[in-house]
């Protein structure tokens, strides 16, 4: 079966964007999206995540009885991670987390731009958590609402610009991560723009995913 992207949020079109964005990354493996629509509308901090938790547990739950190649939990915040990989015998990762561990495999110094301050927290207890505290310049917030990035990601983009190109100027950094799975909408302008790498974590969870050996491989066509 497919690597299963979970969204523990209830906003579909978000899925949407993250399941596009890891086809695109790796096309050689098939992907599923699958929405928490059980989740609250988006998740910004801890009270959030602990509500989305239940919901996509059960999910979490499906994937493995269907049979996942793999499952991506796609929230930032990597909600309920722990749990998940402790419920399934495939690879689990969350988005968070394999962003974080790239740009430690790759030696970088990253900073975080985020939604909203309230969500800071959750970001840099799970960079401890990791153990990966050494490589961080800041966690930041752009306080860009996580629904105004699905609607309009143009007006999103200025404010998570500005805190970015702070970041760059004050943080000591070759990186830039983006810390929200809808700021896949984003992406390219930021890219565009700014002089150190910027990273996607839905993309770098779908190239871990990859290389972690989740099971679905696309049959050639």
């Amino acid at each position: 079966m497919a690597v299963v992207i979970i969204n523990p949020n209830s906003t579909e079109a978000m899925t949407d964007a993250m399941l596009a964005t890891a086809r695109a990354t790796v096309p050689s493996l098939e992907f599923e999206g699958w929405t928490s629509f059980d989740g609250p509308p988006s998740i910004q901090g801890a009270e959030d995540g602990s509500a989305a938790a239940g919901p996509l547990l059960k999910l979490v739950g499906r994937a493995v009885d269907a049979g996942a190649g793999g499952i991506v939990i796609g929230c930032f915040d990597d909600t309920a991670l722990e749990e998940a990989a402790a419920l399934a015998p495939c690879p689990v990762i969350g988005i968070g987390q394999a962003a974080f561990h790239l740009c430690a495999l790759r030696q970088w110094r990253f900073s975080v731009v985020t939604t909203l301050s309230v969500s800071v927290p959750v970001i840099e207890s799970n960079i401890a958590g990791y153990g990966l505290k050494r490589f961080v310049g800041r966690v930041r917030a752009s306080e860009v609402p996580v629904l105004d990035l699905d609607r309009s990601p143009e007006d999103a983009i200025p404010p998570i610009l500005r805190e970015a190109e702070t970041a760059v100027a004050e943080d000591g950094i070759g990186a830039i991560v983006l810390g929200c799975a809808g700021m896949v909408r984003v992406v390219s302008s930021l890219r565009a723009t700014l002089p150190v790498t910027v990273v996607d974590p839905v993309e770098a969870a779908a190239a871990g995913i990859a290389w972690l050996g989740a099971s679905a491989v696309r049959p050639p066509r």
